[in-house]
């Protein structure tokens, strides 16, 4: 019965939290350039959605990370739940570092641009870099953040693909999401969200979803 009411929660958790996570960044604003301050500034300052999409991206970030934590209670194999517990921790850890994120990006960065974008000079210029400065703490946090995501999946995906109780694909499939997001947050780490780090970074969400859907879908039809 626990078995059966844990699959469910792990299915809906994921399914929502994936479906969350989709609609919050199709509300992010992609037109500008992120690398071009001043364009991806006066395309923020101009979005009334902000706030909203930032706060719906952590919804759902927070329910996956709570399927993946209690992923780790239905594995079956020792080995398995070894890499399972170390995956837990570093969740936790995805959770607090995303937390941190959005609230920089989410709330501080569009306080800042905002207030950029209603200034007169010389206070506009003083604004901008200011502005500048919490951007370039966002780029640090999102780095680090798409590192241990990466590391947490690559680490989930090989505990499920040493466990008998889950198909294999379940493993593969998390551990190639894990791969590239590990990358793309060593790229921004090194040249911020510049393009290289983009199209290393969307088709790695894209699996990142993918492997959460599926899950869901495998825990839901075992309970």
């Amino acid at each position: 019965m626990q078995s059966k009411f844990t699959n469910k929660t792990i299915a809906i958790t994921a399914i929502a939290g994936a479906l969350f996570l989709f609609v919050g960044t199709y509300l992010h604003p992609m037109h500008a350039d992120p690398n071009d301050a001043l364009a991806a500034f006066t395309e923020y300052a101009e979005d009334h959605h902000w706030v909203a999409s930032h706060f719906i991206q952590l919804l759902g970030a927070a329910l996956m990370v709570i399927s993946l934590v209690l992923l780790n209670s239905v594995l079956s194999e020792p080995a398995a739940r070894v890499f399972g517990q170390i995956g837990s921790i570093g969740a936790v850890a995805v959770l607090a570092l995303t937390g941190a994120l959005q609230a920089v990006d989410g709330v501080a960065l569009k306080s800042m641009v905002n207030a950029w974008a209603s200034a007169a000079e010389p206070d506009k210029a003083v604004l901008f870099y200011s502005a500048f400065g919490v951007r370039q703490i966002e780029i640090g946090l999102a780095s680090v953040s798409g590192l241990i995501t990466g590391v947490t999946v690559f680490t989930i995906g090989f505990a499920l693909l040493l466990d008998s109780s889950f198909p294999r694909w379940s493993g593969v499939l998390g551990i190639l999401a894990g791969i590239p997001t590990t990358v793309a947050g060593v790229i921004i780490g090194y040249t911020g969200f510049s393009e290289l780090s983009m199209m290393v970074n969307m088709p790695a969400s894209v699996l990142l979803l993918l492997w959460m859907i599926g899950l869901g879908v495998f825990s839901w039809r075992r309970s």
